[in-house]
């Protein structure tokens, strides 16, 4: 479960990322493309709106933003300041480690909450009981985005989405450390499966010189 829920994330972040790429692309090419005069392609591209472009790149950073926090804390990517942790005294920086991770848990819980009242209250209410077909008689709708003319309870969803993702990972690590002692440490050298496959061999890791015929060995280089 945890897998597809770990590869769900990193699945909706690279989705955001290249989708947000693209329409940038295309709006760019678009707004220099119309102020081409050349005949026929000028006014056709003059005639395509795409005034919602840059509404949805914001709103694509946002929810690519708040899941991504989630991603850094599962896998060690956030930056932490762990200056007082490392002056206390041995015996008191694992229970430092765990008070900060309940602190980044309950602040998110927090958030979440809030955003999720807030987006209740925005217009959610009456998405879920027009679609149950229940009385609407003291809701409003609420309101939509100015361009996309998105409901904003959507857009702002991303809120308590994220926060709670971010609540449950500080509550995975925690969980971690306290069983294990570990926590994640993000190596921006690491290449997905080379690694991996090295720790089959002894004393590759260590040994510049092994290493480099274990990858040309295991085909990862030509």
């Amino acid at each position: 479960m945890m897998k597809y829920l770990d590869h769900l994330e990193e699945w909706i972040i690279t989705f955001l990322i290249g989708a947000a790429t693209l329409v940038i692309f295309v709006s760019i090419i678009h707004r220099y493309g119309a102020g081409l005069p050349i005949p026929g392609v000028q006014d056709w591209l003059i005639q395509l709106n795409l005034s919602w472009a840059q509404e949805l790149c914001i709103y694509m950073f946002v929810w690519m933003a708040k899941f991504g926090a989630a991603y850094g804390v599962r896998s060690g990517i956030h930056v932490g300041v762990d200056v007082l942790v490392n002056r206390l005294p041995v015996e008191w920086r694992q229970k430092g480690v765990i008070v900060a991770i309940v602190c980044g848990a309950i602040f998110t819980g927090i958030i979440g909450t809030l955003g999720a009242t807030f987006v209740w209250e925005n217009g959610m209410h009456y998405a879920v009981f027009n679609k149950l077909g229940m009385d609407l008689t003291d809701l409003t709708e609420g309101p939509t985005t100015p361009d996309l003319g998105w409901p904003t309870w959507f857009v702002y969803s991303a809120v308590p989405m994220g926060s709670y993702l971010m609540c449950f990972r500080f509550l995975q690590v925690g969980w971690r450390f306290i069983k294990t002692g570990e926590l994640p440490r993000h190596n921006e050298a690491h290449v997905e499966g080379i690694e991996e496959e090295m720790d089959d061999l002894p004393g590759v890791l260590h040994d510049p010189t092994l290493q480099e015929n274990a990858v040309t060995e295991g085909g990862m280089t030509k």
